[in-house]
């Protein structure tokens, strides 16, 4: 498929939808993209145009691996984090947004169907963040969990590899942050108490709409908006600092509802946000149309014209600092609820940095660095 998309070419009418194909219930995306790193591949490029193809409902296929390394340093200037760690690549619970499906393609999968029910299980991850902080050039920095992908997936469930970084964070008194939208968090409470207790961890969840439609479609494999506030409420009761992240905002679908996220959020302990502007970058920007033309073809033109509006003509922009945010008039409108909102309900006003002048290694004493 060109780089150019064309409105009429993806469309298809909720009648149409019927007529020519099944939908795949619990899946966020409909199809496999394309991989650009392949030469040779099967893959569904014209949505409406093979009339024998069909996409079952496979299985999710957890596939284990003996990664080299987990701690990944973050180049980008604008996440507002220096390392990252993923014991998972591709994420069952299916966001059509998702930015990391585009990584997907790095591991030979399609940034499509393939990133959400081929999970590669790094089964070593915690024994490798041990080696990476008994490294004696390690300068200790805040770890995130889920820079990429989420760590409380299912996967989690039958692995608990997240639990098993945690526990090492613990011992090292290494800083981490926590970013999810899965309640199974709240399964490692104990040790995140004891990380919270010594100020070395803090953790956001992702709300991005309480409409349960929108979400059952854009989020399929997630928890409620509902459970994720009791989510938030649990651990700040446990003394844990909550956030709220609400992203990504998306004109015409979920971004009215920012002031009652942060609303409800405020009102069960979260005491900082944060957000994203929708952008669909790579592949994401074809599934992300297929998807919204299937399940919102009522205003699906106005929602795709609003964001066009809000990265200069296009879907993406790669620009630092304009890229999470947007520009223009709609943009703007969400910029300046956020900033209202945010000073209504108290949120983001300590100045509140993980701990690293605690870190020791095992046997050692004291202040390393």
């Amino acid at each position: 498929m060109s780089e150019t998309l064309k409105q009429d070419h993806y469309k298809i009418s909720a009648k149409k939808k019927e007529e020519t194909e099944q939908y795949l219930q619990g899946r966020g995306a409909q199809f496999n993209t394309k991989n650009r790193f392949l030469r040779d591949e099967k893959t569904r490029e014209h949505v409406e145009a093979i009339d024998d193809w069909s996409e079952d409902n496979a299985p999710t296929q957890y596939l284990e691996q003996l990664s080299k390394t987990i701690v990944n340093k973050v180049e980008s200037p604008d996440v507002g984090m220096a390392y990252s760690m993923n014991a998972y690549a591709g994420c069952e619970h299916g966001c059509i947004y998702c930015y990391a499906r585009n990584v997907h393609e790095y591991w030979g999968y399609s940034a499509g169907l393939d990133f959400e029910r081929k999970i590669i299980v790094k089964k070593n991850a915690p024994q490798l963040l041990r080696k990476q902080l008994m490294h004696p050039k390690w300068e200790v920095m805040p770890i995130m969990l889920s820079g990429n992908t989420d760590c409380y997936q299912p996967a989690e469930q039958k692995y608990r590899l997240t639990r098993g970084l945690l526990e090492v964070c613990n011992e090292f008194n290494q800083p981490v942050g926590i970013l999810t939208k899965n309640a199974w968090i709240t399964k490692d409470k104990d040790v995140l108490q004891e990380l919270a207790k010594k100020r070395l961890v803090s953790a956001m969840v992702s709300i991005t709409s309480f409409n349960e439609d929108l979400r059952r479609v854009m989020e399929p494999r997630t928890t409620t908006a509902k459970q994720r506030l009791k989510v938030i409420e649990e651990l700040s009761n446990a003394g844990i600092r909550m956030g709220v992240m609400m992203g990504p905002m998306i004109p015409g679908l979920n971004d009215h509802e920012m002031q009652r996220i942060m609303k409800a959020a405020a009102d069960v302990g979260a005491v900082f946000t944060a957000y994203t502007f929708i952008r669909l970058n790579g592949a994401i920007k074809f599934l992300f149309h297929d998807w919204l033309y299937k399940n919102f073809p009522d205003r699906a033109d106005k929602v795709w014209h609003l964001i066009e509006q809000s990265h200069d003509g296009k879907v993406n922009d790669t620009r630092w600092g304009l890229r999470m945010r947007g520009e223009g008039a709609i943009a703007e409108i969400i910029t300046q609820q956020y900033k209202k909102y945010g000073k209504m309900y108290g949120m983001n006003e300590d100045r509140f940095e993980l701990d690293t002048t605690i870190f020791r290694r095992p046997g050692q004493q004291g202040r390393l660095f």
